[in-house]
């Protein structure tokens, strides 16, 4: 097969992407007893920015008659939020009884408490439910809730009757809460909550108004940018890593921090969720305040099967992300592949078209600026693996201290230069 064959066939997943498009949903007026009153929104004036994002990577079994309690933790604060949830991966209509927003008690992840008087309904379009039709994202009204940095927020979710498979993202390495029965999202003890789950249910992203005119920045990657190997509740993914380290900069040059890495994920082919090329529509450019991205994904396009044996295919799938997100003004910033020797899927061959690839990086001009992880975290001694200081044990992966590393080796002003990158 030519590589120009294999380049068309890289447009294929282009036409997957256009029917992940943001819409709207059927709002319907309900009142409850015992729900916390909406208040009124703020204004919707000032700058939106997102401070926290999950990608939907797969489906659960709903839950008919639960609440379920996310716990998500913001990159940056603002005076006033908005939720996203998402029925993208569904295949019927999504009721949504009841959804509500508050914050969680300062080092208590896995509390299901909510701060004193937090508790904030969410609506959409004035209205406390909604119905969301399959395939669809929904983004709520303004949320009056004074939102702070580095904070963890509650996203509690009624879903009232089986509405089908429920969109999810299956490694939260974060404990959520399930209260069996009943409209518990305005709860404020938590006691309803008796049991856990690992995965965030529904919910994909936050913004918050009135942060920084900064932007944000969205990590496009796998199961490494996902946080496989780091501490579980204790946001030290290497985008963790790299909001704590914006966080020192002034306000006013302070983007937010948006996770979009999904566990076993592919740039050509579906699998663990959409491919990269697939799901740049949902994941990155629908998302608020855009102006960067990392794109740290490819070592499963060369280790799973059928593994990926050209490394010029992977180049030219890497024009096409840069070139789609130019048209939109953002900057891409290309990470190289980690090392894996000692991981069951590595091979001599395998190893020699990740050096090629990282060639490329660094060398063919592909990204607006390159940031060089593999050089960050190798073993010098041994340049096929990783350091053993962090190393979780998988060869693959990176513990607390190799994720610090990780977003440690990113230079923080190829984030943030302003000038409109020049289209390739």
């Amino acid at each position: 097969m030519t590589r120009v064959i294999m380049f068309r066939r890289l447009l294929v997943p282009l036409v997957t992407a256009l029917l992940l498009t943001s819409a709207g949903a059927t709002a319907e007026a309900r009142s409850a007893p015992g729900r916390s009153a909406p208040e009124r929104a703020p204004a919707p004036t000032g700058t939106w920015t997102g401070t926290w994002e999950a990608a939907a990577s797969g489906t659960l079994s709903a839950l008919p008659g639960a609440s379920v309690r996310n716990v998500v933790h913001t990159s940056v604060g603002g005076r006033a939020a908005r939720v996203r949830l998402s029925n993208r991966l569904g295949t019927r209509a999504l009721r949504l009884g009841a959804v509500t927003l508050a914050l969680q008690p300062p080092g208590e992840p896995g509390s299901p408490r909510a701060v004193a008087d937090s508790v904030r309904a969410v609506t959409f379009a004035g209205a406390a439910s909604v119905t969301v039709p399959a395939g669809r994202d929904l983004v709520s009204d303004p949320v009056a809730l004074p939102v702070p940095a580095d904070a963890n927020l509650l996203v509690s979710v009624h879903t009232p009757a089986d509405s089908g498979p429920a969109t999810c993202h299956h490694s939260a390495l974060q404990t959520n809460f399930i209260a069996p029965a009943g409209d518990r999202t305005a709860e404020e003890s938590g006691a309803a909550y008796t049991a856990t789950v690992g995965s965030w249910y529904y919910v994909t992203g936050v913004d918050v108004l009135g942060a920084s005119a900064a932007g944000s920045v969205v990590a496009l990657g796998d199961s490494i940018t996902d946080g496989t190997g780091s501490s579980p509740g204790a946001n030290h993914r290497w985008p963790d890593r790299l909001a704590a380290r914006l966080r020192g900069l002034p306000a006013h040059r302070r983007p937010g921090v948006l996770n979009a890495g999904i566990s076993g994920n592919r740039v050509l082919l579906d699998g663990r969720g959409p491919s990269a090329l697939t799901r740049l529509d949902a994941d990155v450019f629908s998302r608020t305040g855009v102006r960067a991205m990392i794109v740290l994904e490819g070592v499963n396009d060369i280790k799973g099967t059928p593994e990926q044996t050209d490394p010029r295919v992977l180049e030219d799938a890497y024009r096409l992300v840069v070139r789609r997100a130019h048209a939109r003004g953002i900057r891409v910033i290309g990470a190289t592949i980690t090392p894996y020797g000692g991981h069951a899927a590595y091979t001599p061959a395998r190893e020699a078209v990740r050096r090629a690839v990282n060639a490329a990086v660094r060398t063919h001009r592909i990204f607006d600026g390159v940031a060089d992880l593999d050089a960050a975290v190798r073993d010098p001694a041994r340049p096929d693996r990783i350091l053993p200081a962090y190393d979780p044990g998988d060869h693959l992966h990176f513990n607390d201290a190799g994720a610090r590393a990780l977003a440690g080796a990113i230079d923080l002003r190829s984030l943030l230069t302003p000038d409109r990158p020049q289209s390739r």
